[in-house]
């Protein structure tokens, strides 16, 4: 093979899946070495033999160094097997750390490519359900709502944005509708699925308790009827009439609930593992 110059010679980067963690590898690696303007070539979704062996061929020809990223044990062993009937230089990024992680845990690998991939699928989509969340927190465009995995009412501080941004983190598109006295939610409401509703209420002395604490935290006057008994039990009586409405949105009360434990009803609900039993009138609570 003629003499190639070095800063010519590609690098070829081989993966069954997409390739983007050894490409990432490779120009990482790269980046060290001042005066290198080597080319990096991409070949992913390599999951046959003939495949692998035109590929390496071509390396061969090109002078490339070979990266690869097989998760296959099939293909890495063909790899190995061509690179060095080729003569060329070869990395595998991942084949020695599987092998020593399968020895260490005990375990046989999957050997399955594209699950990383599948993760970084999951990861944008949490992504997606907190903006969803957040851009539809405490009634925000309503129109969104059918949309929604899940939908939460109930009044004011009843944990309805922590739990929502909670459940986002897990992946669901969570609205939350406030609910204020002598105020009617919006129509959206009552045309969502009514199994992807979840009525929150709360012990009333319990709700004073957070609103005076809420308003020395805002620093304003605890004459405020948002603190006042009287005013928290005619809103909750309110919001209690307007669940009645649906006899199907199951009511959690979240006095002294954590918010883990309330997503957790909730979500046990929803896969049909448990049913929710705190529906009562406001005088009972």
């Amino acid at each position: 093979m003629e003499s190639v110059d070095p800063a010519a010679r590609p690098i070829f980067v081989v993966s069954d899946s997409t390739g983007d963690t050894a490409t990432r590898v490779a120009r990482a690696a790269l980046r060290q070495f001042e005066t290198a303007k080597n080319t990096v070539q991409v070949f992913s979704n390599v999951n046959d033999r003939a495949t692998l062996e035109r590929i390496l061929k071509q390396a061969a020809i090109q002078g490339a160094f070979v990266v690869t990223s097989l998760v296959s044990a099939d293909q890495r062993e063909f790899a190995n097997e061509l690179s060095k009937a080729f003569r060329i230089l070869q990395v595998d990024v991942i084949g020695n750390l599987i092998t020593g992680l399968s020895g260490w845990l005990g375990e046989a690998p999957q050997s399955m490519p594209g699950l990383l991939h599948r993760t970084d699928a999951e990861y944008f989509r949490r992504i997606e359900a907190v903006e969803f969340t957040v851009k539809l927190d405490d009634g925000k465009d309503p129109r969104m709502l059918p949309l929604a995995d899940i939908v939460l009412t109930g009044v004011s501080r009843t944990s309805k944005t922590p739990l929502s941004v909670f459940l986002a983190y897990k992946g669901y598109k969570v609205a939350n509708v406030p609910i204020v006295l002598d105020h009617q939610p919006p129509k959206e409401l009552w045309e969502v699925d009514s199994k992807r509703v979840f009525a929150l209420t709360i012990d009333p002395e319990s709700l004073q308790q957070i609103r005076r604490q809420r308003l020395k935290t805002m620093r304003l006057r605890e004459a405020s009827s948002y603190g006042d008994l009287d005013y928290i039990l005619a809103e909750l009586e309110y919001a209690e009439q307007l669940f009645r409405r649906n006899r199907q949105w199951p009511v959690i009360n979240v006095t002294k609930r954590a918010v883990e434990e309330t997503a957790q009803l909730i979500l046990s609900h929803l896969a049909g593992e448990g049913v929710i039993n705190d529906r009562r009138e406001v005088g009972q609570l």
